[in-house]
């Protein structure tokens, strides 16, 4: 891992500013959801994109009956007997 050499205090709500640099460098624009994994001692922040149900792809992905569905796995639904 990479260290910034940023620093920033949470606050009483427990919140922490991500820098503008870091939205930036990210894509991260207001309100974007922001997905959070623990990895040991660590805490990752990573801006989120909703992955299909099946392959986990994250590309081309389409709502359906609220479930996210790539359009490859939409097509091969499409084309399969059942």
């Amino acid at each position: 891992m990479k260290s910034t050499g940023i620093v920033r205090k949470i606050d009483n709500l427990g919140r922490v500013v991500l820098p503008i640099e870091l939205r930036r460098t990210f894509d991260i624009d207001r309100e974007d959801p922001v997905e959070i994994f623990v990895d040991d001692n660590y805490i990752l922040l990573k801006k989120y994109q909703p992955a299909c149900i099946f392959c986990n792809d994250a590309k081309d992905v389409a709502s359906f009956k609220g479930k996210n569905v790539c359009q490859r796995c939409l097509a091969e639904m499409k084309t399969r007997e059942y």
